[in-house]
C-alpha cells in the first residue's frame, strides 16, 4: 500500500481546512496517532477509518481503502520494524527461534542463511544487519520494556551449531540478569497452551493503541482491532501463567547452553 493512504487523508483533512488537532478532536484520536498514519507509520483500526470518514464527511470511502485483511509478512513487517522503535513494551511469545530483537549476529546468520529458496550472501548480509538493527533498541537502559516468553522448543532444537546456541542462549540469560529484559521459558511439561499456533508480538506505546503481530509459515498480520488486541493480550497472559518463574527458566536456559558446549 505504501503510504497512499497516508498521503489521501492527508489531502482530505488539507482540503476540509483542518490541522491534525482539529480532525483528531473530530474523530476523538490523539494529534500524534493521525500524525503516524499520515507519515505511513501506522495502519489505523477499521473504527479508526469510520471515525475519520464521519469527520471528514467522506462516507465510507477511508474504511473501504484499508488494507485486505491477509497481508504477506513481506508487505507489513516494515511497518512492525517502525513499530518497535516507538513501543514502549514489547512482550514476545517464540515457538521456532528466538526472537528478533533478542538475536546475536551469528545466530542470525544461521537462521537467516538457511532460507529457501536459498538467498545470496550479500542477501543474506543485508538481511542480518537489518536484524541486529533491530536489536539496538535493548541499548537503551530502560525503554522498552521487553518480555519474551520461549518455548521450549526453540532451546532444544539446534537450529545452529551447538557453541552458536550456547552463546545465543546465554546472551538471553545475561540481558534477564542485567534486568534488561524478562525472559520465562514455557516448558514441554506443561502441555497445550493458547500460543501454539505461531509467534506472537505484542506492543504499547505512550499515545497510541497497543497493537499485536502474529506471525507463521509464509504469513505475517499486524493486528489493531481493539477486541482481537486484547484477545491476544488474553492468551498471552494465559500462557505466561504455566511457564516457569524467573528463576527456575534462567537455570533451564543455562542448563540448556552448558548441554550446547558452554563453559564458563
Amino acid at each position: 500500500m505504501g503510504n497512499m493512504y497516508g498521503d489521501w487523508l492527508k489531502a482530505q483533512r488539507e482540503t476540509e481546512g483542518l490541522t491534525q488537532q482539529q480532525l483528531a478532536d473530530r474523530a476523538v484520536m490523539t494529534r500524534s496517532h493521525i500524525a503516524h498514519i499520515e507519515a505511513g507509520r501506522r495502519v489505523p483500526s477499521k473504527e479508526d477509518a469510520r471515525r475519520l470518514d464521519r469527520a471528514l464527511n467522506t462516507g465510507n470511502v477511508l474504511s473501504s481503502f484499508l488494507p485486505q485483511d491477509e497481508v504477506a509478512i513481506a508487505d507489513y513487517f516494515e511497518s512492525v520494524l517502525v513499530l518497535e522503535q516507538q513501543a514502549v513494551m514489547i512482550r514476545e511469545f517464540a515457538l521456532a527461534y528466538f526472537p528478533g530483537i533478542l538475536q546475536m549476529e551469528r545466530y542470525a546468520r544461521a537462521v537467516l542463511g538457511s532460507a529457501f529458496p536459498p538467498v545470496s550472501e550479500e542477501e543474506c548480509d543485508r538481511r542480518v544487519v537489518t536484524r541486529l538493527e533491530r536489536a539496538k533498541i535493548l541499548e537503551d537502559p530502560v525503554a522498552p520494556i521487553v518480555w519474551a516468553l520461549l518455548d521450549e522448543t526453540l532451546l532444544r532444537r539446534p537450529v545452529a551449531s551447538g557453541d552458536i546456541m550456547a552463546e545465543q542462549i546465554m546472551h538471553v540469560v545475561q540481558l534477564t540478569e542485567a534486568g534488561r529484559v524478562r525472559a520465562h521459558v514455557m516448558p514441554f511439561g506443561a502441555g497445550l497452551h493458547p500460543l501454539m499456533d505461531g509467534m506472537l508480538t505484542l506492543m504499547w506505546f505512550e499515545d497510541q493503541p497497543p497493537l499485536a503481530y502474529g506471525e507463521g509459515l509464509w504469513t505475517g498480520k499486524l493486528h489493531d482491532s481493539p477486541p482481537v488486541v486484547r484477545q491476544l493480550q488474553h492468551r498471552y497472559d494465559l500462557a505466561l501463567s504455566d511457564a516457569l518463574p524467573l528463576k527456575e527458566s534462567l537455570a533451564l536456559l543455562r542448563a540448556t547452553a552448558k548441554e550446547y558446549g558452554h563453559h564458563g
